[in-house]
């Protein structure tokens, strides 16, 4: 048995961790009233003894240099620091992208010793680092710090609001271990990772081979689950660093931390969406296959359709049923049933919304958060993705993006 607290703060909670952040004049137009140009785009996490470190990247295939520059890394290695920028994705920059990254470790080495630094980046696509505003932060960071609160909202673009979470883990036995976590996330999200960096940390014992494992897993069950808007970015990461400092370690305790501030961190991204109003599971069952409830699920949360009608609060089932019928998987409009929430929406013998289910259909509509459950009626597998409403906000966000 274990016990998962809550704890406030974030990335502070985990001993021998480090963080904060500074501005160095990349952020002076913000891009939403989340943040302002004295928010900090440049910050850290260093521990002060060697991380293992696992991460999963983006699947578009123009990966950004930060992530190449990783990859450049020989497998298993350890770090003690991670160090973030906004503002410039550094993405489609070439080579020149990871020599600029190269030439600002080499800064931060005559700095602070550091163990195989590694870098991510996040904002405009197809410009390079402006060097010198990067590596003046080295002089204005509190490399002792510990200041979550800055490191999260340094790393925000399109955010309205900062995520970042904590737990204590407590095992039967009384021993324990912290995991913490900030990230960044509105737009741009697609179930394929989404436009987000996620930087877990962990004094947990957990074996390498386990993280690298768990970490996929999680993934899986949390950030490759949501939709904001169907788009997948260059630079999508999730890391996670452990230093193993309290010498505890439990692989269910750890893998239950794990998914909970991970699933928690992307649903925070679901509610931030760019405009976003709404968050919205949607779960297909009674499918033939879990390969097919996956792909009728993830249409669902990626349809424009489906999302205006969010947004509209309109209980129009026409666009759910059209869009699994699209998706090109096996179903069946006789077997077919559509749920809000437990109120029947569709079935082969309730073809037309009379005016009381509509008008109950139009309460739960208005909720900021329900559940949309198609069951086919074919077989027995599910699958669950989430999504949100796309509103006139978001095409004025990122419209401006640039400015």
């Amino acid at each position: 048995m274990f016990k998962i607290t809550a704890l406030e703060n974030g990335l502070e909670n985990v001993q021998g961790f480090y963080c904060g952040a500074t501005n160095v004049g990349m952020r002076t137009n913000p891009a939403n009233s989340g943040l302002s140009e004295l928010d900090g785009d440049v910050a850290f996490i260093r521990s002060e003894v060697p991380c293992d470190i696992s991460a999963v990247f983006t699947s578009n295939t123009f990966q950004a240099a930060p992530i190449k520059h990783f990859q450049n890394y020989p497998q298993g290695f350890q770090t003690d620091f991670v160090l973030i920028n906004a503002k410039n994705a550094n993405a489609m920059t070439g080579q020149k992208g990871i020599d600029d990254i190269n030439t600002i470790m080499h800064t931060l080495h005559n700095k602070i010793d550091v163990l195989n630094p590694v870098m991510s980046s996040t904002g405009v696509i197809g410009y390079r680092l402006p060097l010198e505003k990067i590596t003046s932060a080295f002089s204005k960071l509190d490399f002792q710090g510990k200041n979550s609160h800055l490191a999260a909202r340094a790393i925000m673009t399109t955010d309205s609001f900062k995520k970042e979470l904590a737990y204590k883990v407590e095992l039967e036995d009384g021993s324990s271990f912290n995991i913490a976590a900030i990230c960044k996330g509105a737009g741009m999200i697609n179930p394929a990772m989404a436009t987000m960096l996620c930087f877990v940390v962990t004094d947990a014992n957990v074996p390498k081979t386990d993280m690298d494992t768990l970490l996929t897993a999680s993934t899986e069950q949390s950030f490759n689950r949501i939709s904001v808007d169907g788009d997948t970015s260059t630079n999508d990461t999730v890391m996670l660093l452990a230093n193993k400092t309290s010498g505890t370690y439990d692989k269910q305790a750890f893998s239950e931390a794990l998914n909970k501030i991970m699933f928690e961190l992307a649903m925070m991204i679901l509610r931030d969406g760019e405009g976003a109003n709404k968050l919205v599971s949607f779960e297909v069952k009674g499918a033939k296959t879990v390969e097919e409830a996956q792909k009728a699920s993830r249409a669902l949360s990626n349809s424009l359709l489906v999302k205006t009608a969010l947004f509209g609060e309109d209980p129009n089932w026409g666009r759910i049923a059209s869009t699994i019928g699209a998706s090109g998987i096996a179903c069946d409009d006789e077997t077919l049933t559509i749920h809000y929430d437990d109120l029947l929406i569709y079935s082969g013998a309730y073809r037309e919304l009379d005016k009381v289910r509509e008008e109950k259909a139009y309460t739960i509509m208005k909720q900021a958060e329900f559940k949309v459950t198609c069951d086919l009626g074919l077989g027995e597998a599910a699958y669950t993705s989430y999504g949100c409403d796309l509103s006139y906000e978001y095409v004025k966000i990122n419209a401006e993006y640039r400015t």
